[in-house]
């Protein structure tokens, strides 16, 4: 039972890692890919923003291969059509054949994060809390990898060939497919699921508590997002270029320490308001200290706060989504709540440059990342209360 259960977490960390890798392999070659295929710079945004599209565009269509094949087939299915074009993106020759190979890599991965959701309700349905803090580090070690090994590692061993560094970053992720085809512990046939049947699968947009933790999960993407995204123009701005290395690498380093931590913490935190009200009004302290601090120690350690508290709520989140609602009901859930939260993260970013557009004033770009970090308090806290998340929740009876 008990090496059952750690072949189940591997495969989970594996598959976290599997769900960002090949998406953030592109930041570190982007010149190089810029300067060949000759991308302007609205294309290299319209490139970065693909994958967040697709991951909200599918997530629906993931849930509906769960209902059809089952979570283990459609991990599968999704882990093969990531690795296979993520891989035909080093051969392209035009930016649109570029773009096509994005948007089928991203289907796959948005196809996977439902299902590895559910995978967590079958396989570790004693450890959940554990096996969502595995699962959270694998998609925070997956971001980090790329950036961080890319550039001073990756490319001095490929001749500086941003081609073979994409298909390299791909094959971890083919690797992890084989792995779950032989490894992968047999599914266990949920009761209810028999009695629902293969119609169960589109999400049910009636229900408050879907709408309610994809704003909130989405608030947290966003937040994420915005503050990666600008706060290398706000330090350039500064004149502070020294400091865009030290904090980015700092702020998401701390996710991944954090997430380590919360392998033996998650259960604890499991329904408890308290740690919506700390790491929740957290980055609320962090924006305030990058924005007000004049010492390049204070803006890192201000990032660090932000990174570290961002990842706390991104895992008791995504605990709320995987344990509100009925086992066979998580791929819904986690549809619908993928679909929202994604849509606010391409959203809200774009808000924040419009911000410092309209304004001319660089701290107006972290306003919404600050309304961010109000709405996953407020609502996060509200949704560990039995009585409003069963009242929000309940059981999806509607089929598709």
């Amino acid at each position: 039972m008990m090496s059952q259960m750690l072949r189940s977490l591997c495969l989970l960390w594996l598959a976290g890692v599997a769900m960002r890798v090949t998406v953030l392999a592109v930041p570190p070659v982007l010149p190089l890919m810029r300067a060949e295929l000759g991308m302007s710079e609205t294309q290299v945004g319209l490139l970065v923003g693909l994958p967040l599209a697709t991951l909200a565009i599918a997530a629906v269509p993931g849930s509906l291969s769960i209902a059809k094949w089952g979570a283990l087939r459609t991990v599968l299915i999704g882990l093969f059509v990531t690795a296979v074009a993520g891989m035909l993106r080093a051969v392209v020759g035009s930016v649109w054949l570029l773009y096509f190979f994005t948007l089928l890599m991203g289907f796959g991965i948005a196809v996977m994060q439902p299902s590895n959701a559910r995978l967590l309700r079958e396989w570790v349905s004693q450890k959940l809390g554990l096996g969502t803090a595995v699962s959270t580090n694998g998609i925070l070690v997956g971001c980090t990898l790329g950036p961080l090994l890319t550039t001073p590692l990756i490319m001095p061993m490929i001749g500086q060939s941003w081609r073979l560094s994409l298909a390299f970053w791909s094959v971890p992720v083919l690797v992890t497919a084989l792995l779950f085809m032989f490894l992968a512990p047999p599914a266990p046939r949920i009761e209810a699921e028999a009695a629902y049947g293969l119609g169960r699968w589109w999400p049910d947009w009636n229900k408050p508590f879907v709408w309610l933790i994809g704003i909130t999960f989405g608030c947290n993407n966003a937040a994420f997002y915005g503050v990666n995204g600008f706060l290398p123009d706000f330090l350039a701005n500064l004149g502070r270029v020294d400091l865009i290395a030290p904090a980015l690498g700092y702020m998401n380093g701390s996710q991944v320490v954090i997430s380590i931590l919360l392998l033996f913490a998650a259960e604890r935190l499991q329904y408890r308001v308290w740690p919506f009200l700390v790491f929740g009004l957290a980055p609320l302290v962090g924006i305030g200290g990058v924005l007000l601090s004049s010492s390049g120690v204070a803006i890192v350690i201000s990032a660090i706060v932000i990174g570290a508290s961002l990842a706390v709520t991104f895992v008791i989140i995504l605990l709320l989504a995987l344990t509100s609602g009925p086992a066979d009901d998580v791929h819904r859930i986690t549809a619908g709540m993928f679909t929202i939260s994604f849509a606010l993260a391409l959203v809200l970013p774009v808000l924040c440059g419009a911000l410092w557009d309209l304004t001319g004033q660089p701290w107006a770009a972290f306003v919404p990342v600050g309304l961010c970090a109000l709405t996953v308090t407020c609502i996060g806290a509200a949704l560990t209360r039995r009585e409003i998340r069963g009242s929000f929740a309940g059981r999806c009876r509607s089929r598709a």
